[in-house]
């Protein structure tokens, strides 16, 4: 027996993917029959009602597992979105039928979530009806997830700035193209390859493996890694000092 749905309570999951190239974003397939009649194909994000017994994050990882198979995933809580109107007219409809449901409204909470891109996840979606994007070429969302999605960008580049999530999206050796790469993707603008590599240089958090591209059509490139212990150690001892100095 499926657990009992709260019909007016729903999360939506912005999952976030980098294949070395382009940020991706994971759309859902969805079919159904508009009021005229006529059939119509589209994309949404992830999500679902929630269940009566469960909370918003374990509503939200429910989510992520149907499509990544896995729950060590870095996930964050994102925006509430609360209009009394997000979802209305053909779309109240379909949601009403899909999840046979009695509902005039649907308040969500959003979750942003960051993954690897590797083949097995790259092909093992599209057996659950959904489809890696490229963010730049989405022009069109069911609902309001077009808005959520701008929404989950926005906050993307702020938290890029001020965290090191970028490795969130990387695999665990990169090359300095990739993660510049990623960069600009997200930021939306062209960075410098010379300061770039500087600056990631003179961290003390990357560090090169001593391993190299193999089997590229270009001059190959050096492998580094992020040392993730390292960044939080110091960070923890930062705000000790930064503490000790309020309080004096």
């Amino acid at each position: 027996m499926s657990p009992q749905t709260n019909h007016s309570l729903s999360v939506d999951c912005v999952i976030f993917g980098f294949d070395g190239k382009s940020l991706k974003v994971l759309l859902v397939r969805r079919d159904f029959i508009n009021e005229a009649g006529i059939p119509v194909v589209d994309y949404k994000l992830p999500g679902d009602l929630i269940y009566e017994n469960e909370d918003l994050r374990s509503s939200a990882y429910r989510t992520l597992g149907k499509y990544t198979a896995t729950r060590d995933i870095y996930l964050r809580q994102m925006h509430v979105f609360s209009h009394p109107d997000r979802v209305s007219g053909d779309e109240l409809k379909w949601l009403n039928e899909y999840y046979h449901v009695n509902t005039t409204r649907v308040v969500t909470v959003v979750y942003y979530s960051l993954v690897k891109l590797d083949r097995r996840l790259l092909v093992s979606v599209e057996e659950k009806g959904a489809r890696w994007f490229d963010v730049e070429s989405v022009c069109r969302l069911a609902m309001d997830h077009k808005q959520i999605l701008a929404r989950a960008l926005e906050v993307l580049g702020k938290q890029f700035l001020a965290e090191p999530i970028a490795f969130e999206l990387l695999p665990r050796k990169f090359t300095l193209r990739q993660l510049q790469s990623l960069y600009e993707a997200i930021l939306g603008i062209e960075i410098d390859n010379r300061n770039f590599r500087k600056k990631v240089l003179s961290s003390d958090y990357i560090r090169a493996t001593g391993e190299k591209e193999k089997n590229v059509a270009h001059k190959p490139a050096m492998y580094y890694t992020f040392d993730k212990s390292k960044f939080l150690k110091d960070n923890r001892l930062k705000f000790r000092l930064n503490f000790i100095n309020w309080q004096v």
